[in-house]
C-alpha cells in the first residue's frame, strides 16, 4: 500500500509535475557541466528495471524516455528541467550482461564523479525490481551513495507484478538490509505505473525539493 500523504503535498506535487519539463542536456562527462540553478534528484537502476516508465508515470508524458532512447545517450546523464524549479536527472542503466569491461570503467566514472561533485544533488533514487529484489549491482550502487554521502531511497518498481504477499515479503527484506546502509533511506516506494499506485505520493516526495516549496519560504 502507498505511504501515507497529506494532501497539501499531494497538490504540491501534482502541480509541480505538470509543469512544462525541457530536455537541458546528455553529458558523457563532467568536465564542463554548468549549474544549472536549480536542486536536482536523479534516478537510477539496473536496466530494464522500468526507469524510463516511471519518470514518464510522475511527469505524465512520454517524450522524455524517447530522449534517453536516443542511440548514443546510454552512457549519459540526462538533465531535464521541470517548470525551472528542479532538475530531473536520468543516470544511465546499470547491469548491462553484455556490457565491455571499459563501458562499465566508464559509468562507473562518470557516475563517481557526479556523486561527489555535484552540490545541488538532493536526493537519489534507486529502482528495483519487484520480481528480482536487490541484486549485487544494486548493492554496489548502494555502496557508493554511501561512501558519496548522498542521500538516497529505494523505489521498488512493477509492484503489481508479484502477489501482496510476496511484495510485502520483499519489502521486508530490503528494508532490512538498508539498515546497513547509512545514507539510505530507512524505507521503500513501492510503485507500479500499470496500478498507477504510489506515484501521486512519489511525486509529492520528490517535489519537496522543488524551488518554491512551501515550506522553504
Amino acid at each position: 500500500m502507498p505511504e501515507e500523504v497529506n494532501a497539501e503535498a499531494l497538490a504540491w506535487g501534482k502541480w509541480v509535475f505538470a509543469q512544462e519539463c525541457e530536455f537541458l542536456r546528455g553529458v558523457p562527462s563532467l568536465n564542463d557541466l554548468p549549474d544549472f540553478g536549480q536542486p536536482e534528484v536523479a534516478f537510477a537502476g539496473r536496466s530494464n528495471v522500468g526507469k524510463s516508465s516511471l519518470v514518464n508515470a510522475l511527469t505524465d508524458r512520454t517524450t522524455l524516455a524517447r530522449v534517453s532512447h536516443t542511440p548514443g545517450r546510454t552512457q549519459q546523464l540526462n538533465f531535464f528541467s521541470l517548470g525551472n524549479r528542479l532538475v530531473l536527472v536520468d543516470m544511465p542503466g546499470y547491469g548491462y550482461a553484455k556490457a565491455s569491461k571499459v563501458a562499465v570503467a566508464q559509468w562507473n566514472d562518470l557516475v563517481q564523479l557526479y556523486l561527489k561533485g555535484r552540490p545541488t544533488l538532493s536526493r537519489v533514487y534507486v529502482l528495483i525490481d519487484a520480481r528480482h529484489g536487490l541484486k549485487e549491482n544494486d548493492l554496489e550502487m548502494m555502496r557508493m551513495l554511501d561512501v558519496a554521502a548522498v542521500s538516497y531511497r529505494l523505489v521498488v518498481t512493477k509492484a503489481d507484478k508479484v502477489s501482496p504477499t510476496h511484495l510485502k515479503e520483499r519489502q521486508k527484506n530490503i528494508e532490512e538490509t538498508l539498515k546497513t546502509h547509512p545514507a539510505a533511506f530507512p524505507t521503500i516506494s513501492l510503485t507500479s505505473t500499470v496500478a498507477k499506485s504510489g506515484i501521486a505520493e512519489l511525486r509529492a516526495e520528490i517535489a519537496q525539493f522543488a524551488i518554491g516549496h512551501p515550506q522553504q519560504t
